[in-house]
């Protein structure tokens, strides 16, 4: 570990965010006391945490810039406050439901990290049954999932990989979601949620459904879309991805049953912090319509509330001058 003591990072985290994301023991205890003082100065939030690692997934996502790193926490407590019941509330992994996705293996992260530090996300989305499970129950689950990796300041420096299995995945699936919520999901899962998605992998894509993925990919930035990949077997994906960190079912050494296993222990050390997250809350009649809606322009240039001038004293600097990867 670094012997800088305010930080959670490995060596290697510590040195990659100084050279990615622009972040020493200066900038950021610099930038967590102007969050603060933010947040405390904002007229829009009831509640928000203030802990160290909270905050720092945004800064981490923005490069420590902190209008955009201010804007985004804003954008997320709305989103949370908006999509509550469907997506954030009561994000309990003793649910019922949500245990058997878990023993499903629909989603889950691999217990190792691969040669650049980062933990591979894998989800199954053909083992998920459309006519027993609703969206709302897939909202939690990756809601759930996603949670818990981003408490992990680690996981906030070196980032994500992704991979999916498209096997058994059919129309019924696409009917859990009006085309309006699929284009908002995704937009705002890319724009609001603090996550550094570096790689996307994808196998078994159904011939038939070839046009939804290729609608999904239009809806994410060219960065992104960059970075995803679909291959047409296991060695292809073997060529891009550590199969050794891998499911055994998927060439690698560890059966998935003791992955899910090994994720399920991570999941229940982090369900209390989840659950308390529900206290976070802003006042949505200080909000436009828009920003009701969640629509993930809403907060540009005016915080959602149509008038510039509320923002002034809670925004540092000016959206135009920075450029965000």
């Amino acid at each position: 570990m670094t012997n800088d003591k305010s930080s959670k990072l490995s060596e290697y985290a510590v040195k990659l965010a100084k050279q990615e994301l622009r972040e020493d023991e200066q900038t950021r205890q610099f930038a967590l006391i102007q969050m603060r003082e933010w947040i405390k100065k904002n007229p829009r939030i009831i509640h928000c945490r203030t802990d160290d690692s909270f905050l720092l997934r945004f800064l981490r996502v923005k490069k420590f810039s902190l209008p955009i790193a201010q804007e985004t926490l804003e954008r997320y407590l709305l989103l949370r406050h908006v999509y509550g019941d469907l997506m954030f509330h009561n994000l309990d992994i003793k649910d019922t439901v949500m245990n058997e996705l878990l023993h499903l293996g629909y989603l889950f992260a691999a217990p190792k990290r691969d040669k650049h530090g980062r933990r591979i996300i894998i989800a199954r989305p053909g083992v998920f049954d459309p006519y027993k499970y609703t969206n709302a129950h897939m909202c939690h689950f990756h809601a759930i999932t996603y949670e818990t990796l981003m408490e992990d300041e680690e996981n906030q420096v070196v980032g994500y990989v992704h991979f999916a299995d498209g096997d058994g995945f059919s129309f019924p699936h696409l009917t859990l979601f009006t085309p309006r919520e699929a284009v908002r999901i995704v937009k705002n899962g890319e724009r609001v949620i603090p996550m550094r998605h570096k790689e996307v992998h994808g196998i078994n894509v159904p011939a038939g459904l070839k046009y939804v993925l290729d609608f999904g990919i239009s809806l994410v930035s060219e960065k992104i879309r960059k970075r995803i990949k679909i291959h047409n077997n296991l060695q292809e994906l073997h060529d891009h991805v550590d199969k050794s960190l891998l499911p055994k079912e998927y060439g690698g050494d560890m059966p998935m049953a003791e992955m899910i296993r090994l994720w399920k222990e991570e999941l229940y050390n982090r369900r209390e912090t989840l659950l308390t997250n529900d206290a976070m809350a802003v006042k949505l009649e200080m909000y436009n319509e828009a920003a009701k809606e969640g629509r993930v322009s809403a907060l540009k240039s005016g915080c959602g509330i149509g008038a510039q001038n509320d923002c002034a004293d809670y925004v540092t600097g000016s959206f135009r001058q920075l450029a965000v990867d």
